[in-house]
C-alpha cells in the first residue's frame, strides 16, 4: 500500500524476531503512524530527516525518542521494542536500496529511526 511507513515483508520479519503476533504489528504501526502523522512537520523541523520518498520520511532522533512515544501509544514494553524494530529495520532497508546501510547503521547506535509515512496530507504545507 502506497505512503505506509512500515512495508509489508517488513513487519512479517518483524514480528518474528520481536516475538509479536505478525497480526498485531500492523495495528501497532498503524497506531504509531496515527500519532506520528500529524507531528511530520514538527519532525522535519526538529530532526535530521535522511530520506524522503513517495511512502515515506525517515527520521533520526534523540535515542529514548520511542520510550516517550510508548507512553503516548499506551504501548507494552514488548509493543515498543516491536514498533521501534520495524522502523530500525525500514531504515535499513532503505540505506541497502540507496547504498547508505553503512552511513545508517552508524547512525543506529546513537540515535533512533522514526520513519513516517506520507499517506495523508498533515505533513504537507496548509494553505492559507
Amino acid at each position: 500500500m502506497s505512503g505506509e511507513p512500515i512495508e509489508g515483508q517488513i513487519l512479517l520479519l518483524t514480528a518474528a524476531k520481536a516475538s509479536v503476533a505478525s497480526t498485531r504489528l500492523p495495528e501497532l504501526v498503524e497506531r504509531a503512524q496515527a500519532h506520528l502523522a500529524p507531528e511530520r512537520e514538527r519532525y522535519r523541523q526538529e530532526y535530521e530527516r535522511v530520506h524522503a520518498g513517495d511512502q515515506r520520511e525517515a527520521f533520526l532522533v534523540e535515542w529514548g525518542h520511542w520510550d516517550a512515544l510508548g507512553e503516548a501509544l499506551e504501548a507494552s514494553e514488548r509493543e515498543l521494542s516491536a514498533i521501534r524494530r520495524a522502523h530500525e529495520e525500514q531504515l535499513l532497508r532503505i540505506g541497502r536500496r540507496t547504498d547508505r546501510e553503512d552511513e545508517f547503521e552508524t547512525a543506529l547506535e546513537i540515535r533512533e529511526p522514526v520513519c513516517i509515512g506520507t499517506n495523508d496530507d498533515s505533513g504537507r504545507e496548509a494553505k492559507r
